[in-house]
């Protein structure tokens, strides 16, 4: 397999990780849009959205990004969660791009 994020995880490619565990893995992206640009993804490869069946991996994705969201200071400042499928995605494993801050526009009329 001649997956980047699958070698990331086995270690043959080495990377700085914001968080990693047994399951997952956080790293900045290498073109980041916004100060704050993770990609937060399963170890396993998981090749889109709608091949992820495994609810308890689902769950821990869901708090290692609420996590992240408070870790970056991001509640108040504007973020966003962005999953790409369905062959948009660049790299074909699954991966959750978290993205901020993005700041609030308030319009006085």
């Amino acid at each position: 397999m001649d997956c980047i994020f699958c070698k990331i995880a086995k270690k043959e490619i080495l990377k700085e990780f914001i968080y990693k565990d047994q399951e997952m893995m956080v790293f900045p992206d290498i073109n980041p849009i916004a100060p704050v640009h993770l990609l937060i993804m399963p170890k396993k490869h998981i090749v889109d959205f709608l091949d992820l069946e495994d609810n308890l991996l689902f769950g821990k994705l869901k708090t290692v990004i609420q996590k992240l969201i408070k870790n970056q200071k991001l509640e108040d400042r504007g973020y966003k969660i962005i999953v790409n499928g369905g062959g948009a995605q660049i790299i074909n494993h699954l991966h959750f791009h978290l993205i901020g801050p993005l700041g609030k526009k308030v319009s006085i009329e």
